[in-house]
């Protein structure tokens, strides 16, 4: 039967085709694991995580393919995090914030607080998203909006749960930048925060 090797034939051809590897892609494997934006002992940002430090750089073989990683230990959380070189880009991974973007972010809590006049549930679910973004100005934004100052109402649990989440985070990077310690650097902070 001509009509059954025709298909037979046709899948082989298109195999063929998704498993042959051009130059062009070779070469871009090449350069992607030759260039790494990071090197042991560096700081860095992971959004969902905060400011960890890069322990070293290593290779496993994961499902039969060789995969280079950066070790990074977030010495607060006890956690060390394995993330593939070539998924930087997409996981968030970032360094440390530069002196003008903190200072931006320190700006933004001097500011005054824009509280919304929506649910709780959907400003915490936006509060969290700000968090987990990695961007030290949306955090500043997440500490200055719940900050409660002395003659203010307190806080509820979840609020409170969020704000010290914010202000841990945002601490723990101006730390990192400024070469202080994060008690310092929280203390900054809540300064700055009583003075607005």
């Amino acid at each position: 039967m001509p009509k059954a090797a025709t298909p037979a034939k046709g899948l082989a051809t298109a195999k063929a085709l998704t498993t042959a590897k051009s130059p062009t892609t070779t070469k871009i494997i090449k350069d992607a694991k030759s260039v790494t934006p990071f090197s042991n002992g560096d700081f860095v940002v992971y959004p969902a995580h905060g400011v960890g430090k890069v322990t070293s750089i290593e290779t496993q073989t994961i499902a039969g393919q060789k995969v280079e990683l950066f070790v990074i230990s977030f010495e607060r959380d006890r956690m060390t995090l394995r993330v593939p070189v070539r998924k930087v880009e997409n996981s968030g991974l970032r360094k440390l914030s530069t002196r003008k973007v903190m200072e931006a972010a320190l700006t933004t809590l001097k500011g005054r607080a824009r509280v919304k006049r929506a649910m709780w549930s959907r400003r915490a679910q936006e509060y969290e998203a700000k968090i987990n973004s990695g961007d030290p100005v949306s955090i500043a934004e997440v500490v200055r909006d719940l900050h409660r100052g002395a003659s203010q109402p307190e806080q509820s649990y979840s609020e409170r749960q969020i704000y010290e989440q914010a202000l841990e985070r945002l601490a723990h990077e101006v730390a990192a930048v400024e070469k202080i310690k994060p008690e310092a650097a929280t203390a900054k902070l809540e300064k700055l925060l009583n003075a607005a």
